[in-house]
């Protein structure tokens, strides 16, 4: 096991130690509270529990440092056998090349040898085909200048045409370019119409719904007035003193009618006091389950007249 892996083995074994020593050394005092609901008592070999879990993590790290450890030395193995093999490649390369040069080697001398026969053979050509290249050269040296002023036409009669070329195309790809561009502004223009005529017709179609749930709700809402308005009267203690009179009240209800205050926002005296306490013995009154319905009818202010 190298060092790097048994340094990583202690250091796990002592933080498995720590975590053991912190959750029987430190383990925090339970504080008192108020319990309302069903609470878990916790169990009194958690502690324990965590720390044999750590030890497996322990263990398991310890597995896999190992493994890394036997991945690399297999990796370190393949590596020299890698290299062997390539030093014996080159060693055997380095043979043949030996025994290259040696050939060639003989080859060269034979060849001087060849050479030097040559050379005297052709001496007395040479002199002869210094003359006759004397006579060639001025004859190159007027073809070479004749070639020379030909290429150079050649070559401004190919860039000429290869200007014409590259404007066609560039003329070409601007046409066809305007063409795309028009073909998508078009194309744009198109979906832009379209997207308006839907949000137009989207809109039109949410107020017409808009529309007839306003109407829906204030309906419930004037149902439910009323249904408040009768549920008050029937409560209503009345006196011949309050003919005529009437009082303003404001109440608030709860989601299911419960009356959570009522209260006086002026009229006559005897009619305002009769009417708050119609609405405190009713106790409930009629309200909608529909939230738009219930929303208007949740803080709601009502004109008592006593029915005689």
């Amino acid at each position: 096991m190298s060092s790097a892996l048994v340094k990583s083995v202690v250091l796990h074994l002592g933080l498995g130690g720590l975590l053991y020593a912190s959750a029987n050394i430190h383990a925090p005092t339970p504080k008192v509270m108020e319990v309302t609901l069903n609470t878990a008592i916790p169990e009194p070999d958690k502690a324990v529990s965590a720390i044999s879990v750590d030890q497996k993590m322990v263990e398991q790290k310890i597995a896999e440092l190992q493994k890394k450890e036997k991945d690399k030395k297999r990796a370190e193995d393949k590596r020299i056998r890698d290299l062997e093999r390539r030093a014996a490649d080159a060693r055997k390369q380095r043979e043949s090349e030996a025994r290259n040069i040696k050939k060639l080697e003989r080859e060269r001398k034979a060849k001087e040898k060849e050479k030097a026969q040559a050379e005297a053979q052709a001496k007395k050509a040479r002199e002869i085909e210094q003359k006759e290249r004397a006579k060639a050269k001025q004859a190159e040296k007027q073809k070479q200048e004749a070639e020379k002023a030909a290429k150079a036409a050649a070559d401004k009669r190919k860039l000429e045409e290869e200007a014409l070329k590259k404007a066609e195309a560039e003329r070409i790809k601007r046409e066809q370019e305007a063409k795309e561009r028009a073909a998508e502004a078009e194309r744009k223009r198109q979906q832009a119409l379209q997207e308006q005529i839907l949000q137009e017709q989207l809109a039109k179609e949410q107020a017409a719904r808009s529309k007839i749930r306003q109407q829906q709700v204030a309906s419930e809402v004037d149902k439910y007035r009323a249904l408040i308005m009768a549920r008050i009267q029937q409560n209503l203690l009345i006196d011949e003193k309050m003919k005529n009179q009437q009082c303003r009240v404001n109440i608030r209800l709860g989601f299911n009618g419960l009356v959570t205050q009522v209260k006086s926002l002026g009229g006559d005296k005897l009619v305002c006091e009769a009417a708050l306490r119609a609405v405190r013995m009713a106790d409930t009154l009629p309200v909608s389950k529909d939230r738009d319905v219930f929303d208007q009818l949740k803080n709601i202010n009502l004109t008592i007249k006593p029915e005689f």
